[in-house]
């Protein structure tokens, strides 16, 4: 007989490969459209303008939408986005704003109070925020926060893209795991179902004997919940929870 878990949304590896690619902060809006009480505000305070800033986002997005479709606007303060300005007084070999040069997917949004630019290839993700005014094949200056190196003067923006790296890493790999295992828990499949679903049915089948699978499947579980329930603020590179009601609805029911 096939157990149900089988036919379940969690169970196909193949459903997560997409994740393989994702960045940060691609990854830490996976981890929080998870979290039941987002998607509660999503659906009872989606209209109110502060109403994602205590999950460090600008606006709520729709949690339905995986990391491919959705555009998160995190709250500012983090060093993964490049600030692009006109430059009023450019050098020689100033580089020139060149939108459709850009490598990668590119989503343009406004995220309440800018206009932002997201360029994704395989293996890599660059953001940008655009200054008012900026246009095509304007001069541009480059910002970035907290004193990050900015790209060599005369490159165009994205040119680090050629550099990717197809292959994904461990950590990535990590990542893959530790969300199917998540949406299997949330979905009330037990551990050991779990543990088929991950590492597939014969790596399973010695569940009882096999202590070193059993702890790895919890650890991923651990995980998964830690980086729901705000850890993911870390990847977003935003300032720790506080302690209080917020972190209050970590049991799961």
């Amino acid at each position: 007989m096939v157990s149900p878990h089988h036919f379940a949304h969690w169970y196909p590896t193949a459903a997560y490969l997409y994740v393989l690619w994702l960045d940060a902060f691609a990854l830490a809006w996976e981890y929080l459209r998870r979290h039941p009480d987002y998607r509660l505000d999503w659906l009872r305070r989606a209209r109110r303008s502060d109403a994602g800033h205590r999950w460090g986002l600008r606006l709520l997005e729709d949690p339905a939408l995986d990391a491919r479709d959705a555009h998160p606007a995190w709250l500012p303060g983090h060093t993964g986005v490049v600030q692009l300005y006109h430059d009023a007084d450019p050098p020689p070999d100033a580089a020139a704003f060149d939108f459709w040069n850009i490598p990668g997917h590119k989503h343009l949004l406004h995220d309440g109070k800018r206009l932002a630019l997201i360029a994704r290839s395989p293996g890599y993700c660059q953001r940008y925020a655009l200054a008012p005014g900026l246009e095509d094949g304007m001069a541009i200056a480059y910002a970035h926060r907290g004193g990050a190196a900015a790209p060599a003067c005369g490159h165009a923006p994205g040119a680090a893209l050629a550099n990717a790296r197809p292959r994904p890493s461990q950590s990535a790999l990590l990542e893959l795991h530790t969300l199917q295992a998540l949406d299997a828990t949330l979905a009330g499949a037990s551990l050991r179902d779990v543990a088929e679903g991950v590492f597939g049915v014969d790596a399973a089948a010695g569940w009882y004997s096999d202590g070193g699978l059993r702890s790895k499947v919890r650890r991923l579980v651990r995980r998964g919940d830690a980086l729901m329930r705000g850890g993911y603020r870390r990847l977003a590179q935003l300032a720790p929870l506080e302690k209080g009601r917020f972190e209050g609805h970590a049991k799961r029911p």
